[in-house]
C-alpha cells in the first residue's frame, strides 16, 4: 500500500441550500482549518470538481444529480455511466466513486459517489454518507496521482441529507469523518477504503448524533527486503 498526498492543499467548499445542513457543518468542522462553508447552490462554485451524491447506476434523475445534469447537459450522465460500466461492470458500490470530465470549463470534473443503491432510497440508518464522502476524496487522490495538480479545489453538498433523509447533524459528522480520513491516508483501492470505515464505524448507530469519529488509517505496509 502506498500513501500519496496532494502536493498543494486542497481547497474544499461545503455548500448547500439547506440552512440546517450548513449550520450542522459549522458545528462539525468548527476546529477543522481550510474548509469554506456557505449556504447556496453548488452551481455557483468556481472549483475544479463538483461532487454529486448519486445512485449505483449513475442515473441522474433526482436531487443534486438532476440539478447538475440540467446544468451540464445530458452528456454528463452518459460519461458517468460509461465510467461505471468500464470500471465497475455497470454498478458503482457505495464506498466507490468515478471522476469524469464535465465538458465544462468550471468545473473540469464531476465526481459521482453513490450514497444509495437505488434512487430516493432512505439511507438514514447506514454508514453510506461517510463511505461516499471518503470515496469522493479518494477519487481526487486518484485523479491527482494520474494528472498531478488537476484537482486543486472541490465543492460538496450535504451528502444524503436530501433524498437519502440523513439527519443534518449525522450527515455533517459523517462527512467530517470522510474528510479527515482523506487528510490522513490514500487507499490502494475502494475495497480497502470500505473495509476500514465499516470496521471502525460498525456501532456508530448507537452513538449520539453529535458524535464525530476519526478513522485510524491502516498501518503502512513496509516492503520486504
Amino acid at each position: 500500500m502506498t500513501v500519496d498526498r496532494v502536493q498543494q492543499p486542497l481547497r474544499v467548499v461545503l455548500t448547500d441550500t439547506n440552512a440546517t445542513v450548513v449550520e450542522a457543518w459549522r458545528a462539525a468542522f468548527a476546529d477543522t482549518p481550510g474548509i469554506e462553508i456557505r449556504q447556496g447552490s453548488i452551481l455557483d462554485e468556481k472549483v475544479d470538481a463538483w461532487v454529486s451524491p448519486t445512485n449505483s447506476r449513475g442515473k441522474m434523475d433526482g436531487g443534486v444529480d438532476a440539478v447538475i445534469k440540467r446544468h451540464l447537459g445530458a452528456g454528463i450522465q452518459l460519461r458517468v455511466q460509461r465510467a461505471i460500466r468500464s470500471r465497475f461492470a455497470g454498478s458503482l458500490p457505495v464506498g466507490s466513486a468515478v471522476c469524469v470530465p464535465s465538458g465544462a470549463v468550471e468545473p473540469k470534473f464531476l465526481i459521482s459517489a453513490p450514497t444509495m443503491e437505488q434512487s430516493s432510497q432512505n439511507v438514514s440508518a447506514t454508514l453510506n454518507v461517510a463511505l461516499a464522502c471518503a470515496a469522493a476524496f479518494q477519487a481526487i487522490h486518484r485523479q491527482n496521482r494520474e494528472v498531478p495538480g488537476s484537482i486543486g479545489s472541490v465543492a460538496l453538498v450535504g451528502m444524503g441529507a436530501r433524498t437519502g433523509r440523513v439527519p443534518a447533524r449525522v450527515c455533517a459528522n459523517l462527512m467530517w469523518t470522510g474528510y479527515t480520513l482523506f487528510n490522513d491516508h490514500s487507499f490502494e483501492d475502494y475495497d480497502d477504503l470500505r473495509s476500514t470505515i465499516v470496521a471502525q464505524l460498525d456501532d456508530i448507530e448507537n452513538a449520539p448524533e453529535t458524535t464525530r469519529v476519526r478513522i485510524a488509517p491502516p498501518a503502512r505496509r513496509t516492503a520486504r527486503r
